[in-house]
């Protein structure tokens, strides 16, 4: 996450054509950037659409990360390398998830300091690079919490159940909005125990932990998505 001082007091910004979420701190306006793993080292820049009409780029500049590697064992080969059928329900999802991430509400004001959504270890960090049966796949793209099955799940700060679903990777799932670009997602639920469009504040239960869809065992995979990119949980963490 890149946290930016503007220098400016613009009324909105986008970064690769996405909106960007701005906010003031100690009088001072702060632009607050998700950077995709996938984006590599060296310069970039955003765009603050100020109120007099006139635009302007800010640059700044990424650093290089390296993340380590974790090896998966799935005996479901299914959940691997899906069949033909499997990756049009895959397809569909992605599309509606796609969608819930893209969303921006101006009506929810968002909170940078958030709780754990469940009380466990936190095995898989966020950017490790994945190898599921000796295969390479996509780096972890959020936080896994190990924790017995039905163990509470509760929302790490305000904001709005922005989608439901049970889907062939992520298993239950709920999407939750902090407004302004900033969402949460969590996966691989027992129980889900809120409804799409359900405002719920810091430590409201929204579920329970399962091991649904692709899942060594039990646990809360929880991701945080800002600007439609996922970054890693813990930079929100109040711990």
């Amino acid at each position: 996450v890149a946290v930016i001082p503007t220098g400016k007091n613009a009324i909105n910004g986008s970064y690769k054509d996405h909106p960007i979420l701005l906010a003031n701190y100690q009088g001072e306006q702060y632009a607050i950037i998700g950077i995709s793993l996938s984006t590599e080292a060296g310069e970039e820049d955003f765009t603050l659409n100020l109120s007099s009409g006139e635009n302007v780029i800010i640059r700044f500049q990424v650093e290089a990360k390296t993340y380590t590697e974790q090896h998966l064992n799935i005996t479901n080969n299914r959940q691997v390398n899906p069949n033909a059928e499997d990756m049009v329900r895959i397809n569909r999802e992605r599309n509606e998830m796609d969608n819930a991430f893209s969303s921006w509400d101006d009506s929810l004001v968002p909170i940078f300091e958030m709780y754990p959504p469940v009380d466990g270890v936190r095995s898989s960090s966020f950017g490790l690079r994945r190898f599921f049966n000796g295969q390479a796949r996509n780096p972890h793209s959020g936080m896994d919490i190990a924790a017995d099955e039905g163990a509470p799940i509760y929302a790490p700060a305000p904001g709005k159940i922005l989608a439901t679903g049970n889907y062939f990777f992520n298993g239950n799932t709920i999407i939750l909005d902090h407004g302004h670009g900033l969402i949460s997602l969590y996966c691989h639920m027992n129980t889900i125990d809120v409804e799409v469009g359900a405002l719920v504040n810091t430590g409201d239960q929204i579920g329970k932990v399962g091991q649904t869809g692709r899942v060594t065992g039990p646990h809360l995979h929880w991701s945080i998505n800002l600007n439609n990119t996922r970054v890693d949980p813990a930079l929100f963490l109040a711990d």
